[in-house]
């Protein structure tokens, strides 16, 4: 004859629902990488728009500089751009390994503008061989006809900037970016002003 124990029983489940003694600890286990890839994130982000809201600024006051036409001491017009943008960033980009290029142009709507070729195999975009508008004379396709330099009086003149912004967690690197990097990329693009005028002398045209 096989004996029940009901009071046991019923003792043993209560007691199983009634004693929460380390749910808290449990809990906070399962919400804890949750809440730090969270944090992580918002951090990652930050630095990210941070730095290129830099890189942006950075540009703008190198372009008042460069539309004015100054010619410091002791450098040229592009170095001085260069340090300007490397000032402005405050140490974040590493101008060794960002990219700075400033490019002149015929009117606005050639910036960025490459060479016009035949496209003959349609794939959208130019292979040696192809026929193509030689612009500038140097012989080869150019996929943009920008000249470098900073331009003289009344020049349209680009001003671009890349840099490969290293990710500081490894996490992050999985979800964002190539390689543990996230490509930043700024432009901006103005006419130089008329300094080659006298003062008080009339305007082309006028």
């Amino acid at each position: 004859m096989v004996l029940r124990r009901p009071g046991f029983l019923v003792f043993g489940r209560r007691s199983l629902v009634v004693n929460q003694r380390g749910s808290s600890l449990v809990e906070f286990a399962f919400a804890a990488p949750l809440m730090v890839m969270m944090i992580i994130a918002t951090i990652e982000f930050g630095m990210i728009m941070f730095v290129s809201t830099l890189m942006e600024s950075a540009l703008r006051d190198a372009a008042r500089f460069g539309i004015t036409g100054q010619e410091p001491d002791g450098a040229t017009r592009l170095e001085q751009i260069i340090a300007i943008v490397e000032d402005r960033t405050i140490g974040l980009v590493d101008m060794d390994n960002a990219t700075v290029e400033v490019r002149v142009y015929p009117t606005f709507g050639d910036v960025g503008r490459g060479e016009a070729f035949v496209d003959g195999n349609g794939n959208g975009a130019y292979d040696p061989g192809e026929t193509f508008t030689d612009e500038n004379g140097n012989g080869a396709h150019d996929a943009d006809i920008g000249e470098a330099g900073a331009g003289e009086a009344g020049s349209i003149v680009a001003y671009r900037m890349e840099y490969a912004w290293p990710l500081r967690t490894p996490l992050a690197g999985q979800f964002i970016g190539e390689d543990g990097k996230f490509v930043l990329k700024s432009a901006i693009a103005v006419r130089n002003e008329p300094y080659d005028q006298a003062i008080g002398a009339p305007a082309p045209g006028g």
